[in-house]
């Protein structure tokens, strides 16, 4: 309600509201109630107890048939979202006992030398990860040192919420290491990005890593 008066017709405005403007608010008021009640109640046809019982009855079948479902074998390689996945599998010889392989995965300071950018590293379980400008990210889901180390993980790329299950399993021999790579739930379409990645950006640059640290000890 919009109210302009000038200069000195303050008592005429209060009289004019409390007679002719009272009846035409309150008129105002009603319509719009009862347009209101009719909007609201259009088309509504409230249940009575017998169709209620027969909804009630359905929901039940219906959250039966929901659970049996559920129980039905799923694809393994499926994690996060539904969409086609793929398991990649990579091994690889390191110079460099077990124990110290395992430390560059889960030391801060060595995961930013070999990564060249700032990382998040929680390395226990239920820790955050996240790596390469946060074109990584994920959780650490199981570690025993030296031995084997479990992640949530995903590219940045990759459907919101999608993570893959990456298991690296470190075998050590004598000098060397091998490293077991087992990459379960990666998106068809990045399967090729994803291999490069852990290729290129983890495993030759962790050999430039320890090669580094060889010389400096020469």
């Amino acid at each position: 309600i919009n109210v302009s008066k000038k200069k000195g017709e303050g008592d005429v405005l209060k009289d004019l509201m409390r007679t002719e403007g009272t009846t035409k608010v309150r008129e105002a008021l009603r319509d719009y109630l009862k347009a209101l009640k009719t909007e609201f109640t259009l088309g509504m046809i409230l249940p009575t107890k017998a169709t209620l019982g027969q909804e009630l009855a359905a929901e039940r079948k219906l959250s039966g048939n929901t659970m049996q479902d559920s129980l039905s074998p799923q694809p393994l390689d499926i994690v996060g979202v539904k969409i086609p996945t793929v398991k990649i599998l990579m091994r690889e010889i390191f110079n460099s006992p077990a124990d110290e392989l395992y430390s560059i995965f889960t030391t801060k300071e060595l995961v930013q030398k070999f990564s060249k950018c700032p990382a998040v590293i929680e390395a226990e379980k239920g820790g955050k990860l996240q790596m390469f400008d946060g074109c990584v990210s994920g959780e650490y889901a199981e570690l025993v040192p030296s031995q084997r180390i479990i992640l949530k993980w995903r590219c940045r790329s990759w459907p919101e919420e999608h993570y893959a299950t990456v298991a690296l399993n470190f075998k050590d021999m004598a000098a060397q290491t091998e490293l077991q790579l087992e990459c379960k739930g990666v998106p068809v379409s990045n399967e090729d990005s994803t291999r490069q990645c852990w290729k290129q950006q983890y495993f030759e640059e962790i050999r430039i890593l320890l090669q580094q640290s060889q010389d400096n000890m020469e």
